[in-house]
């Protein structure tokens, strides 16, 4: 698969601060790339760096097949950023935003007009087009920001915290917008998030700290190492159920009513379950997620 950004070596100080320190990774052309950390970590020091914003110290980087600090133009004209912060001048309708936007770019007439309902029609945000960026809702006004982004067809799109403070069922929405991106142009998705549930849908996870990168892998690689499936079951009497757990040497615990097993992994239920029998009222499985696979990785880093 193609790396579409390649990053060697990257470093920043800022005064007697280290905020990037030698870090390394690549992302693959047309994935969903998370990228991880608490604040302070250096994503956004990093993110700022490839996007051109800021120049680095030391270090390469590639980006679609252009070189940071040489080609930067290149670079910008083939990247979107929606950043956490909006933008965009409320008293401007949304496309008088997007044309304004657009101008950027050099665009102009009927080549202008049509970027822009491209954009629009995108990000289903043509059916408020005429009001002011300012009157809109959180959720339309994520969606115009993400419209801004693709005014330069990208193929990398930059998402600093796309959809936080808003609504599940808008963040839905969003979300939905974005993998019919990524899936028909085969756009690559650069994502930071504090919703673990959205870096869980990504195909690739980077985890920084104080400016180094202390973790990565997909997912599942990553709660194999970092998460524990969990049978909960509920027993008829409690005896009989921790009469079994002790005999069988489960390593379990209690939550109120319910008895908590760790597993290896999920399948490994179905063969505790038949030690129980008709012992239990009531059962559940849990997989591992994301939340326990980056609060693992932190206290880990403290230990």
């Amino acid at each position: 698969m193609n790396k579409i950004i390649e990053v060697s070596s990257l470093y920043k100080k800022f005064n007697n601060v280290t905020a990037v320190n030698g870090i390394d990774f690549s992302v693959n052309e047309g994935s969903l790339f998370a990228f991880l950390g608490e604040n302070g970590a250096g994503k956004s020091t990093t993110i700022e760096i490839l996007c051109t914003l800021l120049k680095s110290d030391g270090g390469e980087v590639i980006v679609d097949g252009y070189k940071l600090g040489r080609e930067d133009d290149k670079i910008r004209n083939s990247i979107g950023i929606v950043f956490q912060d909006n933008l965009l001048d409320p008293l401007l309708t949304v496309r008088e935003n997007l044309l304004y936007r657009g101008g950027l770019y050099k665009s102009k007439g009927k080549k202008l007009k049509t970027l822009v309902d491209n954009a629009l029609e995108i990000t289903s945000a043509k059916e408020f087009s005429k009001r002011a960026y300012g009157k809109l809702s959180g959720g339309e006004r994520r969606r115009v920001d993400i419209a801004r982004a693709l005014m330069n067809t990208p193929k990398i799109l930059f998402l600093d915290e796309p959809t936080t403070g808003l609504d599940p069922s808008i963040r839905k929405d969003i979300w939905d917008m974005i993998n019919k991106l990524k899936k028909e142009n085969n756009m690559t998705i650069f994502l930071t998030t504090h919703y673990m549930e959205e870096a869980n849908i990504a195909d690739f996870i980077v985890v920084m700290n104080h400016g180094k990168i202390i973790e990565r892998g997909s997912p599942i690689d990553l709660k194999e190492r970092y998460s524990m499936d969990l049978l909960k079951v509920k027993p008829k009497f409690r005896e009989d159920v921790l009469y079994i757990l002790n005999e069988n040497n489960m390593d379990f615990f209690e939550d109120g009513e319910v008895f908590v097993v760790k597993l290896n992994s999920t399948l490994e239920s179905i063969d505790k379950l038949k030690l129980f029998k008709d012992k239990i009222s009531n059962l559940e499985v849990l997989n591992g997620t994301m939340d326990d696979v980056f609060i693992n990785i932190s206290r880990s880093v403290k230990q």
